[in-house]
């Protein structure tokens, strides 16, 4: 049983994974010479589904909360489970009140309890949400850590591979954008990597704001992950001074520090979106493709590479049963 996945993003890895696991021998092409700079490469890595379901349908919520524990099965030791904390500025608290009614799986908490979870943060906001439990993880180095998990259980890569096709292969479509998919629209997203060696964080923090919401989420040394816009576009250009300066203030009124650290690097990227914003998992003929995860690739890329091995893996048996009648 002979598979041929096209892009090593997330989707594209989880899939690879999941094939695996049902006895599929895989084969893995990526266009690019590695798997730096994709939207994948670009993601906050957050497992948010309850904090996500606030502007998201319910389906992100369903099929997101088991993310956490494949992801912990998949790279032990990866994943962060420490919830998220949600605060506004003082003159935005409101907003809270409508993160709250719009979600679930919550606990609201004093000033108190906000600094017992995060003392960075003592004395800055008098309430917060706080989702006990959701998760986070490195994209970067989950990606690279599931390249390495998949060579060790035999998937072949291919990078810099041209795209042709071979007919001898079932194959899997994961490229996002590139897929030339006439009912996917691009949604840009940028991004910052700052180091803040003043600042502490154990978990991503959310900061409601009405115009921008914006996340900042920790990774190692003091680094953190600011992000990110939502901009109806396939602009792949550079971070608009805009943007920029509006993911910098949104982490200064997080925390001041913030106004001493260093932007170690700026980022866009395009992300896949369908009209209701969730993934479909589709097949014409011999192709099967996975697209369309706007802002939630981390999150739903487990439960949709789940149904599209179990596609697969049934046209394949449909296939060989058709070879030996």
């Amino acid at each position: 049983m002979e598979v041929l996945i096209r892009g090593a993003g997330v989707a594209g890895l989880a899939l690879a994974y999941e094939l695996r696991k049902r006895g599929a021998d895989v084969t893995l092409l990526e266009k690019q010479k590695d798997l730096v700079g994709s939207a994948s490469w670009l993601a906050g890595g957050m497992l948010a589904p309850w904090c996500e379901r606030e502007s998201a349908e319910e389906e992100v919520l369903t099929f997101g909360r088991p993310s956490v524990e494949w992801w912990s099965e998949a790279l032990p030791d990866q994943v962060v489970c420490k919830g998220t904390l949600v605060v506004a500025p003082p003159r935005d608290t409101s907003e809270l009140a409508r993160f709250a009614g719009r979600t679930s799986g919550y606990d609201w908490l004093e000033a108190g309890e906000i600094e017992d979870l995060e003392p960075d943060l003592a004395g800055r906001f008098s309430k917060a949400l706080f989702f006990s439990g959701e998760a986070h993880l490195d994209p970067r180095k989950a990606l690279l850590g599931l390249q390495q998990k998949l060579v060790d259980m035999g998937v072949r890569f291919e990078f810099g591979a041209k795209s042709t096709t071979d007919h001898n292969y079932l194959e899997a479509n994961c490229t996002g954008m590139s897929a030339n998919d006439p009912d996917l629209r691009g949604v840009r997203g940028e991004m910052l990597l700052l180091h803040a060696p003043e600042v502490t964080l154990s978990r991503p923090v959310r900061m409601l704001h009405p115009r921008i919401p914006v996340y900042i989420v920790p990774r190692e040394d003091h680094h953190f992950m600011v992000g990110a816009t939502m901009i109806e576009s396939e602009d792949y250009g550079q971070i608009s001074v805009r943007s920029t300066m509006e993911l910098l203030n949104a982490a200064y009124s997080l925390h001041p520090s913030f106004g001493e650290a260093k932007i170690v690097e700026t980022g866009t990227g395009v992300r896949p979106a369908y009209d209701d914003n969730l993934p479909r998992v589709t097949q014409k003929g011999r192709v099967v493709s996975v697209n369309g995860f706007y802002r939630h690739g981390y999150l739903l890329a487990p439960h949709f590479a789940g149904v599209a091995a179990d596609r697969i893996i049934n046209s394949l048996q449909e296939q060989d049963f058709e070879t030996h009648h």
